[in-house]
């Protein structure tokens, strides 16, 4: 049975594998020396900065979110074991956080795109990432409220 954690020191090196092999497939587009510098920020930057959240499924770390208050910074699945509802699972914990929730997402991204456009996530807005002088796209997910029907009294 999965699970969603708080991460743990321990868990870099899964963190870093489930990173690194999932954004081969999601940001090809990407140079190689902006991904290099980016998983040299994960230990040093951005871990230390957000509340990062891990997926363990056949009991290991098979990939984790990373939240900067309601902002996802991160969302990153092992490729073998995405379309099993890792991904949601670890987004519903974010959501019961922080109810409302924002990312930004490359637009060539589509595997990711795909995933928030699931989810219920909405664009907000279309800007240049100036890093990489790609397109990103911020989206905002906000849950539904509780319909009178489905409310107990």
């Amino acid at each position: 049975m999965p699970i969603v954690r708080p991460y743990d020191s321990a868990d870099l090196a899964a963190v870093l594998a489930a990173w690194e092999n999932a954004s081969k497939i999601a940001h090809p587009f990407l140079q190689a020396d902006f991904q290099a510098q980016v998983r040299r920020d994960i230990p040093a930057v951005y871990l230390p900065n957000a509340d990062t959240w891990v997926v363990e499924a056949d009991e290991q770390v098979v990939g984790f979110i990373a939240l900067i208050g309601n902002e996802v910074g991160a969302i990153f699945l092992q490729p073998a074991y995405q379309g099993q509802h890792l991904g949601k699972l670890m987004m519903d914990q974010a959501q019961a956080l922080h109810g409302e929730l924002e990312v930004e997402v490359f637009e060539k991204n589509t595997i990711g795109r795909n995933f928030y456009a699931k989810y219920g996530f909405r664009l907000i807005e279309k800007k240049i990432h100036e890093p990489t002088g790609e397109c990103v796209l911020r989206l905002k997910f906000t849950p539904e409220s509780p319909k009178p029907s489905d409310t107990t009294s």
